[in-house]
């Protein structure tokens, strides 16, 4: 099979489509021909040399976390799926590729109606943001703060606070705060006066601060957050560890990503696509996810 490879670390560059063995399920498992995978901030981070925790990664790798597709192979033991249901999931590693092969508690069924760039976008940025809020206790009366409300953890995560009863602040580039508006949020802009700009459309205050961007974002929030067990980043652990805060990684189940379906299915879910990309210009996608102003998700599409 045809597989997005990193044979050395390093930029974008790197990165080669490759022919590797296509792989069998497992007891237990299933092979899933993948339809699209979302990229990730963290498929970045490997291509760089990063290794998730208790994984080691080396030279060649296949990187990505998520996937959507067709099952086409049942291993030995159950796993609840037959050949030919359309699915959704996630793994670490190697879903960058035509096939892939995924415990069958893994996955979530795919709704009909949705489309294959959703669906292979949704698993890794929707269950970040989800053990995100959950992290925090947001609930209903509850005013948030998401910072970098417009990308793909962050525009799941304000739709989810939104479900879940809260008041939504959500700092963007002002070109997405008409998108941060439909989403249900309050767009403000983020850098320099953000505090002062988050107390003019919260004068009733801010209970919770969720960290999808980095960039000064924990420095704002401890001015604006009194509960500092409700102050979590995905994004910049370095500031959480200096400052005392929550670095939160996501943890990731069918429950949790069942529910995100649900709310798909119920419309209370929207999920955006920037731009897809076929496997041969995975490098141009992962150019496009570095410059950390991508507005929803980068999608593969084998």
């Amino acid at each position: 099979m045809k597989a997005v490879t990193v044979p050395e670390f390093g930029g974008p560059e790197v990165l080669r489509v490759a022919e590797v063995p296509t792989p069998s399920a497992g007891p237990g498992e299933v092979r899933v021909r993948v339809y699209a995978a979302g990229v990730q901030p963290a498929d970045l981070a490997v291509r760089e040399g990063w290794a998730p925790p208790g994984v080691a990664v080396e030279p060649p790798v296949v990187p990505g976390n998520e996937f959507a597709g067709v099952v086409d192979q049942v291993g030995p033991g159950g796993s609840g799926w037959k050949v030919g249901d359309e699915v959704l999931g996630f793994r670490l590693l190697r879903s960058h590729a035509e096939f892939v092969t995924v415990d069958g508690t893994q996955l979530a069924a795919k709704p009909s109606g949705m489309p294959w760039e959703q669906a292979g976008s949704l698993s890794a940025s929707g269950q970040t943001a989800h053990t995100g809020l959950t992290a925090l206790k947001v609930g209903k009366g509850d005013t948030v703060l998401v910072h970098g409300a417009a990308g793909g953890v962050g525009t799941v995560a304000v739709q989810l606070a939104r479900a879940w009863g809260a008041t939504v602040i959500g700092t963007a580039s002002e070109r997405n705060h008409d998108y941060l508006r439909e989403l249900g949020a309050i767009p403000v802009v983020y850098g320099e006066g953000l505090v002062e700009r988050v107390r003019a459309v919260a004068p009733q205050g801010v209970d919770a601060a969720f960290d999808a961007a980095g960039r000064g974002a924990l420095e704002a929030s401890v001015e604006l957050v009194a509960d500092r067990d409700r102050i979590a980043t995905i994004a910049d652990f370095a500031t959480a560890d200096r400052l005392g805060l929550r670095a939160l990684r996501t943890e990731r189940n069918a429950a949790r990503l069942a529910e995100l379906v649900g709310l798909w299915e119920n419309g209370g879910l929207r999920l955006e696509i920037a731009d897809t990309f076929p496997l041969g210009r995975a490098a141009d996608a992962h150019r496009m996810v570095g410059t950390g102003h991508v507005r929803g998700k980068v999608v593969l599409v084998p």
